[in-house]
């Protein structure tokens, strides 16, 4: 009988720094399969975080890289070799987490886990699964009004929001997040209060009606994942990109800084976004984050997309009438000032080295000509005479200060915010533009300047991007569908996510793989779908309320890419927002 310890019981030690298998059993000494293995250094490498608790511009610090493997069918999980001691956690579905310590001359050990109680299993329980028991009194209507609204920065039904609000308080929370930018519309302020007021605290004194999460699959163990924290718990990672010199550039929107990360070496530089010196926190949009006791957002760092021609990379700075560019090799920034257009969005750089982006506001679609510096504005068209004027009044109002800006009252529609979100180029140079709130698709034809929308028959397309057939994939927000559009025929197929009341926010396709990665952010996964096959497959994030906005996929070897952007990042496990590399298994 093994002694029921949730610590190491076997050591062998060979030589300086190597692997270390870790053993994963049950207190009857039965191997536990699929466990979690997790492991990052006992002290973090020293930083010079002198900069507002950051670090100060074009200064290098070392990540405290962590790693994550799984058991094998035996309850056996590798670690790679390391240079310095780590604490290593075990996570097991229906088990109590597990802690112990290695060193670098550690071979192996056996780590004994503990059953949960119900009442912790249910605990652990995702959000997604929480919030898939909320029906708001029948109205399916209604909760895609809430979940299109109030699930597109952090998790929904969460320990956190689980929490015992009166309707008052949860009607302070609608107004505080409308005027962070949501669209949750006046009119059902009231019902959604008094729902979630009721609704949580059935599921909280009835937990046992919480449906299980999916169980972690065998494939698992053959599956590694490497994570760099950066930031703390005020940032909020958007969006990156995987560069062509090896380099993965991170964006913390609420700081204005790029991070470039070295995922060979865990050694990361950060670079402040240069503004104007007349700027204001908040840009043109204004300061809504007063509440947060630290803040830096003058440009609003938001999507990447690097030149095919040089390698400079071009990001979209929502809070400004611009657009940014940085070269990595002199790390230069430059701003290209805009005279129109609003929110500059999601960017993609087609073959010609021409940048596309949205302008999510504005409702259009910008084009910007390296060759001459010219900016070309395309007008998405408006659903109604209402929205035309909403959009056509915008330049009157940003003329006004943003504390004394009104703002137009949302509703269900989204009148006047059509959202321009997802931008992708096709393999035959054709853009393609999903707008959120309007639930279309917009074409435009660079050759002929033509632009020409499609009807899009389920709820909130949010990103998208195109297949090596041209095929389009968009996720469908509110409905939890993958969806495929395919252009030649005009045909739509869609695909229910492979968990329960996921919203997806968006998706990216690895072209030379067939294959379309779709972010879990309410289910801590990273979602896989294989076109040839059809077939999900589930990766279970390291850490709980890991709400992710972007993938990145490696051309060489199939790893993906994600960050960590939960906001506030502070409600996160650990309160760290990290980038996330997962190398999938080998086909």
């Amino acid at each position: 009988m093994i002694r029921i310890v949730p610590a190491v019981l076997m050591v062998l030690s060979a030589g300086i720094s190597h692997a270390t298998d870790i053993r994963v059993v049950d207190h009857e000494g039965a191997a536990v399969s699929t466990a979690m293995v997790t492991a990052s250094p006992l002290e973090a490498p020293p930083a010079d975080l002198s900069d507002n608790g950051y670090p100060p511009h074009g200064v290098t610090n070392t990540a405290a890289v962590t790693v994550t493997r799984f058991t094998n069918a035996q309850g056996v999980a590798t670690l790679p070799e390391a240079d310095s001691a780590r604490l290593v956690r075990v996570r097991a579905q229906g088990f109590v987490d597990a802690t112990t310590s290695a060193d670098t001359d550690t071979a192996s050990a056996t780590v004994v886990l503990q059953k949960m109680t119900p009442e912790q299993h249910i605990a652990s329980f995702p959000s997604n699964v929480w919030l898939s028991q909320l029906t708001f009194g029948g109205d399916a209507e209604l909760k895609k009004t809430f979940q299109l609204n109030c699930a597109f920065c952090h998790q929904q039904a969460s320990p956190f929001m689980r929490n015992e609000r009166t309707v008052e308080q949860w009607l302070a929370v609608f107004a505080r997040m409308n005027s962070y930018g949501a669209r949750l519309p006046a009119e059902d302020h009231q019902a959604i209060a008094e729902h979630l007021q009721r609704e949580l605290r059935t599921l909280r004194e009835q937990p046992q009606t919480v449906p299980e999460p999916r169980a972690w699959d065998a494939f698992l163990a053959e599956v590694s994942m490497t994570e760099w924290p950066i930031g703390d718990g005020f940032s909020q990672m958007h969006d990156f990109l995987l560069h062509p010199n090896g380099m993965i550039y991170v964006g913390d929107n609420l700081f204005d800084r790029l991070y470039e990360v070295d995922p060979e070496s865990g050694e990361y530089t950060v670079y402040k976004v240069p503004h104007r010196a007349d700027d204001k926190v908040g840009g043109i949009l204004g300061n809504r984050f007063t509440v947060f006791p630290k803040m830096d957002n003058y440009m609003g760092v938001h999507s990447f997309a690097v030149s095919p021609r040089d390698g400079n990379i071009f990001i979209t700075p929502s809070m400004q009438q611009a657009l940014l560019e940085f070269n990595p090799t002199t790390k230069a920034f430059t701003i290209h000032e805009m005279e129109e257009g609003y929110y500059p969005h999601t960017i993609r750089i087609d073959e010609q080295d021409r940048v596309w982006f949205t302008l999510a506001l504005s409702s259009q679609v910008a084009k910007f000509e390296r060759t001459n510096g010219e900016f070309t504005l395309y007008d998405l068209p408006a659903r109604s005479i209402k929205e035309w004027l909403v959009l056509k009044s915008l330049p009157l109002l940003f003329s006004i200060d943003p504390e004394n800006r009104p703002q137009p009252a949302p509703d269900r529609e989204g009148t006047g915010l059509p959202m321009p979100y997802g931008i992708d180029v096709a393999p035959d140079g054709r853009i393609w533009v999903a707008r959120l709130y309007a639930n279309d698709l917009a074409v435009i034809d660079p050759a002929t300047d033509e632009v020409r929308m499609i009807d899009f028959p389920y709820a909130g397309p949010r990103r998208l991007r195109a297949d090596a057939e041209g095929n389009l994939w968009i996720v469908a927000f509110q409905d939890s569908l993958l969806v495929k559009y395919a252009p030649e025929s005009g045909e739509f197929s869609d695909y229910p996510l492979p968990v329960r009341n996921e919203i997806p926010y968006a998706l990216n396709v690895d072209r030379d793989r067939g294959v379309v990665w779709v972010n879990g952010n309410q289910s801590d996964t990273l979602l896989s779908f294989d076109i040839a096959t059809e077939d999900w497959r589930v990766y279970p994030m390291p850490r709980q309320r890991f709400f992710t906005r972007d993938v990145e996929v490696s051309e060489k070897d199939g790893a993906v890419y994600t960050s960590n952007s939960h906001f506030p990042s502070w409600q996160t496990e650990g309160g760290q927002p990290t980038l996330l590399r997962i190398t999938p298994p080998t086909p």
